[in-house]
């Protein structure tokens, strides 16, 4: 997904550019393939996006591929400093799947989902009821958490940050997994909890760590928010491909809202405040 919400709200930079229409779809004046979904996508992003082991981004893209009647394309470069220079903006492809709401640097769709960052505890421990970061059961305790990242500011708020293990916000997912190696130094005792974006986290836990509780930290009232609607990202100006792209996500949220539940992302409510059931 976009790079994390602890790259979701990285800023990215994308270039309005223009072109002409396609068989089986409307007419367009946008620059998009007609031959295929042209995804700009990280190789080794997982769970979001992976080239050798797919994640729930690249199902995503596979159902809107569907919709479309188009192949499933990927222009892979890591999620990092030149992502859409090398990818977007080089006209190598037309959409990023996941792209927080709000940044004026893309034109971003409407969005699919809200998801919120999440406390992550053994659960079978006290910490298991905990919800808020102001609970008094955290004070003193070791809690991972990625450097810069908005629950930090909590964190330092509820004078949690003093003993907190940092982790790298930017790196090369190929060599390095920060969320994975926090989750790992949860499981060993290394850190009493984990606090990472609900995307990037509550999959992680599904698939790798059984024994522990994902708790969307839906209940803090104090800024910064927590909670972000994650879109798809194309290219400032292509207004056609964009409300192309709103059509099909209004007519297949179910269908979206099923992938991302089995994945095992937290939804919210778009205002961040309740944790939403879509498994029916």
């Amino acid at each position: 997904m976009l790079a994390w919400a602890d790259r979701v709200v990285a800023p990215l930079i994308l270039l309005c550019l223009a072109m002409a229409a396609t068989p089986g779809r409307a007419q367009t004046s946008d620059l998009v393939s007609t031959n295929a979904l042209r995804v700009c996508a990280d190789p080794a992003n997982l769970p979001m996006s992976g080239k050798d082991t797919p994640g729930y981004e690249n199902a995503l893209a596979d159902l809107i591929g569907e919709k479309l009647g188009l192949p499933v394309r990927y222009e892979w470069f890591p999620m990092a400093t030149g992502f859409v220079r090398n990818t977007l903006r080089a006209k190598k492809c037309d959409v990023i799947m996941g792209y927080a709401q709000g940044h004026e640097l893309v034109l971003n769709t409407n969005h699919y989902m809200t998801s919120v960052y999440a406390l992550i505890v053994p659960e079978d421990s006290p910490l298991a009821e905990v919800e808020t970061l102001s609970d008094p059961q955290l004070k003193g305790l070791q809690i991972g958490v990625v450097a810069g990242s908005p629950p930090a500011t909590h964190m330092a708020r509820n004078g949690l940050i003093g003993k907190a293990k940092s982790y790298a916000l930017f790196v090369d997912r190929r060599n390095e997994s920060p969320a994975e190696d926090m989750l790992d130094d949860l499981e060993a005792g290394e850190i009493d909890a984990a606090i990472l974006w609900g995307p990037l986290g509550g999959p992680l836990v599904k698939q790798d760590h059984p024994g522990l509780k994902v708790i969307p930290l839906i209940n803090e009232t104090l800024p910064p928010r927590l909670h972000y609607r994650i879109t798809m990202g194309v290219r400032q100006g292509e207004k056609v491909w964009q409300r192309e792209l709103n059509s099909l996500i209004r007519r297949h949220q179910d269908e979206i809202d099923a992938i991302l539940s089995e994945a095992g992302v937290p939804l919210v409510s778009d205002m961040g405040d309740a944790v939403l059931d879509v498994s029916q």
